[in-house]
């Protein structure tokens, strides 16, 4: 038996970050690593320039994740004026630089992608070099953060309770699968889980139950390296879809 922190999130918009170029901005349909440290961070009241400490709470923590629903995906347009460009110019305000002629202004189309009404279930687990109680200090820190909580985007606040709680499980899947206390409207559609569940875990690939059939892995970029410099790094991630019987 090993010991964990489960917590859950839950919020009518989150938007997980992928890899984004331009004016797009995908959302995953769960919550990379990078948004779950970036999480526990606020909670811990640890700042972005706060390098040593972000870091050694990246290195001491081991993590997975259960997709209990994904929501439904959700796009929001915006369009936005933009002067030619000008090297070497100064602007002070917004209105100075979009005071010109508005045949020399041109538009833009961005698109910002949110997860409506997901549920997901978070396990962690300290690593080998950790001190004992950082699962417990970091429960107390999500029950009373230190900074606001937000998923993904600050217009992201949680909905719902987080119930973090240190318990002890024989692997991630069984951590995973630890109940929470209702909901309320958890039996509208939107939260219905559905009949195939998704479970993401680091370490290898039989250490969710033991089962290496219908696993999948791959590289993600989104190992944090540097917040000041938004730089990520690749770390290796497995997943498997396990078959639910109550689900939608």
């Amino acid at each position: 038996m090993m010991r964990y922190l489960v917590f859950r999130l839950y919020a009518p918009l989150a938007s997980w970050g992928t890899p984004a170029v331009g004016e797009e901005r995908p959302t995953a349909s769960y919550p990379g690593r990078s948004a779950i440290i970036g999480l526990l961070a606020a909670a811990l009241g640890i700042r972005r320039d706060e390098a040593e400490r972000l870091d050694a709470l990246n290195q001491n923590i081991r993590l997975a994740v259960k997709q209990h629903s994904p929501g439904r995906l959700l796009r929001d347009y915006h369009t936005v004026q933009i002067p030619p460009s000008r090297k070497g110019q100064r602007f002070h305000t917004r209105r100075d630089e979009l005071d010109r002629p508005s045949n020399e202004l041109g538009t833009i189309i961005s698109k910002r992608d949110y997860r409506s009404d997901g549920l997901w279930i978070i396990a962690l687990r300290a690593g080998a070099d950790a001190d004992d109680g950082l699962l417990g200090e970091l429960a107390e820190a999500l029950a009373r953060p230190r900074f606001a909580l937000y998923f993904g985007r600050r217009a992201c606040p949680p909905a719902a309770p987080l119930a973090p709680r240190c318990i002890t499980a024989e692997n991630w899947r069984e951590a995973l699968d630890h109940v929470f206390p209702p909901i309320a409207g958890e039996t509208k559609d939107a939260l219905v889980p559905a009949h195939d569940r998704l479970y993401a875990w680091e370490g290898d690939a039989p250490d969710l139950d033991g089962d290496t059939a219908g696993v999948e892995s791959s590289d993600v970029w989104d190992m944090p390296r540097d917040r000041r410099r938004w730089q990520f790094g690749p770390r290796l991630e497995f997943r498997r879809y396990v078959h639910s019987a109550g689900g939608r």
